[in-house]
């Protein structure tokens, strides 16, 4: 069954951001968009290139208001020792989440069980606490922060204009298109 249009289930999870721990719930996400970044182990190779990449598109996530936060099984303690020794984790302002004991990537049915790791999967969740996106890759490809950045442009684009809906490779600023019986079997 797919998570699109659910709320999120309640949680909560230490983090590590900005040199602390913390505690993030679900009802830290409230009000707000949100993005959810798992991924399956610290200190291994595909995984920081996408943290830094998401790291390097942090601030412009920021600017439309939209809260990132990485997740693995790994612990606080881990994250905190993987962004004190590897240069491209320690560009991260974001929280990254510890689920040692997979709560939490199971309540977006993104764990591996055999495995005990999380998928690679995206979750863009909404103001209210709604999942509108959700994209899982295979451990062996990495996920682009742009594309990503691009997508949730999108989906603020069409929440904010009801009776609008962005097509494909739509970027801010293109046309977009205004559904109607007039339109079926014309584009």
């Amino acid at each position: 069954m797919s998570l699109i249009n659910t709320k999120i289930k309640p949680f909560s999870n230490q983090a590590f951001k900005n040199g602390k721990f913390v505690q993030i719930t679900n009802r830290d996400i409230e009000g707000k968009w949100s993005i959810f970044f798992f991924y399956p182990a610290d200190f291994t190779f595909v995984c920081p290139t996408e943290l830094g990449d998401m790291a390097d598109c942090y601030d412009e996530f920021q600017k439309l208001g939209v809260d990132v936060y990485s997740v693995s099984i790994d612990t606080h303690f881990t994250h905190k020792a993987w962004h004190s020794s590897s240069k491209t984790i320690a560009k991260i302002k974001y929280a990254m989440i510890s689920d040692p004991t997979g709560t939490l990537t199971r309540n977006f049915n993104n764990l591996r069980e055999n495995d005990g790791l999380a998928d690679r999967g995206t979750f863009v969740i909404d103001p209210k606490g709604i999942i509108q996106a959700i994209e899982v890759v295979t451990e062996g490809i990495g996920r682009d922060a742009r594309d990503l950045l691009r997508k949730v442009k999108a989906m603020q684009y069409v929440a904010n204009h009801p009776g609008e809906v962005c097509p494909a490779k739509w970027q801010e600023g293109d046309k977009t298109i205004s559904p109607s019986i007039d339109l079926i079997g014309k584009i």
